[in-house]
């Protein structure tokens, strides 16, 4: 498996053309979500130039991607989910980014068992620690996500520090919840 990072102009070739046919077919065709696409494509307002993606590929199979964003600018939970945050402000700080889209599945491999196993495959894992490490490399301190209920004890397990920003909320039918997880910084010498 290979680990991918790169923004729409640096991705080699079609890369965010499979990126988007990838969300698409996880987040539209298997998980459900009710989202505006077009083509067979996912791809939302949050998909600007200054997005930074980590994409997983088995060969040319894209498995896995991952999606950050400043805070400082708009994201997903700052502009669709602030109530996610409960009585606490949205995030608006350069040191802390949004993790969005994240997903990690074979689509070759077969019927799989929803969010959980999504979230806690040997891709999922890999594709995690390199986004932390990317993350590190850009000065971020803590990463937030929107999760489905349950992420929060999957990270834990696999040994990333998460926690719940506010109670989780039912949107949409979806049992979801603000989580920080904690990037690890690179020791000086």
């Amino acid at each position: 498996m290979e680990i991918l990072a790169g923004t729409q102009r640096t991705l080699a070739g079609d890369m965010m053309g499979r990126v988007a046919r990838f969300r698409y077919r996880v987040f539209v065709e298997m998980l459900g979500w009710d989202l505006p696409c077009r083509d067979g494509l996912e791809l939302d307002q949050f998909d600007r130039e200054d997005t930074l993606y980590l994409v997983a590929r088995k060969g040319e199979e894209v498995v896995g991607m991952a999606r950050l964003l400043p805070t400082h600018r708009p994201y997903l939970l700052g502009e669709v989910f602030p109530q996610l945050m409960g009585s606490l402000p949205v995030p608006r700080d350069p040191e802390v980014w949004e993790l969005s889209r994240f997903t990690a599945v074979d689509l070759e491999a077969g019927p799989v068992g929803g969010a959980s196993r999504q979230f806690s495959s040997p891709v999922a894992v890999n594709l995690l620690r390199s986004v932390l490490k990317v993350a590190a490399e850009y000065g971020v301190q803590r990463l937030i996500t929107v999760s489905p209920l349950g992420i929060e004890r999957l990270l834990r397990r696999a040994g990333f520090l998460a926690h719940r920003a506010a109670s989780p909320m039912v949107i949409d039918g979806h049992p979801i919840f603000a989580c920080w997880i904690e990037v690890p910084q690179p020791q000086s010498h």
